[in-house]
């Protein structure tokens, strides 16, 4: 197998600073304490066309996780025994960089990614108008650069920017947002570590992820992801409290796509208008 002499790996053993953080000084995933509220999404930067290359492209920070997403298309596909005479097909891959994460990955997809391509597929079709692209595909890309907690609903909203940035007709923007529940406090958009909470103290009585994704024009909901162990009304609950969530982010990536727009377009023709005096004849 060739080896890729231009990248420098990292160790293959090596310890998270984590390990030498005293327990009494250890985050807790209960509660927050701070600025931000339980029910509160941590601030978003967002832009799009950042990648030349591709038909449409975005960046998405929120915290410290940080995600890139490219679009293309759409194009020709290229197995004809999967061509639809009716409608396109899109293609989600969801990746994770090696660096990422405090355990480092493998360049290899692994089976945590294609779930999640398979729930980014599902909750992004909803949204997009593919009876409009008929035999053909469009490819989704997202690459997470940095994970600190509810990767899959900023991929989500992050997608849905590069398909706005690439001029695909889609019936609404798609958002995404996560809620982590913990007997009787949830935590809207948790971070790495308070995720990381529960799969540390075990799935008890009402607690458990809920994400969910949602087109805010529409007010419907196109994807649900829930583990965990909850009882209806607190999951009813839950999903109010991350439609609520997105409608939050809304105004950020609608002026993200307005800026971008605004930017693609021409400039204003100048037109000149000559005024000729009227001639008397006699």
């Amino acid at each position: 197998m060739p080896v890729d002499t231009k990248r420098i790996r990292g160790p293959e053993e090596s310890q998270s600073p984590l390990f030498f953080l005293s327990p009494d000084k250890a985050p807790k995933a209960s509660s927050r304490q701070g600025v931000r509220g339980n029910g509160e999404v941590r601030p978003m930067f967002a832009r799009c066309g950042l990648i030349s290359q591709a038909k449409g492209s975005a960046y998405l920070e929120a915290g410290n996780t940080k995600i890139i997403c490219s679009v293309y298309g759409p194009r020709e596909i290229e197995r004809k025994d999967e061509t639809d005479m009716k409608s396109g097909r899109l293609v989600c891959d969801f990746r994770l960089a090696p660096f990422s994460c405090s355990k480092r990955g493998a360049w290899i997809q692994g089976s945590e990614e294609r779930d999640l391509s398979q729930t980014l597929l599902e909750s992004l079709q909803p949204g997009v108008c593919l009876h409009r692209y008929p035999r053909s595909q469009i490819e989704v890309n997202v690459m997470v650069l940095e994970n600190d907690g509810s990767i899959l609903a900023h991929a989500v909203t992050c997608a849905s920017m590069a398909l706005a940035d690439g001029g695909i007709e889609m019936y609404d923007v798609v958002l995404g947002c996560t809620l982590r529940q913990n007997g009787n406090t949830c935590l809207v958009d948790p971070s790495y570590s308070e995720e990381c909470g529960s799969w540390q103290e075990g799935y008890g009585e009402n607690q458990g992820c809920v994400t969910v994704a949602l087109l805010p024009n529409l007010n419907q909901v196109s994807g649900l992801n829930a583990d965990g162990e909850m009882r209806e009304d607190t999951l009813a609950d839950a999903v109010r409290t991350c439609m609520d969530g997105c409608h939050k982010l809304y105004p950020v990536l609608q002026q993200a796509v307005t800026r971008a727009v605004k930017k693609k377009a021409p400039p204003p023709e100048k037109y000149t208008f000559t005024c000729h005096s009227p001639q008397v004849l006699f």
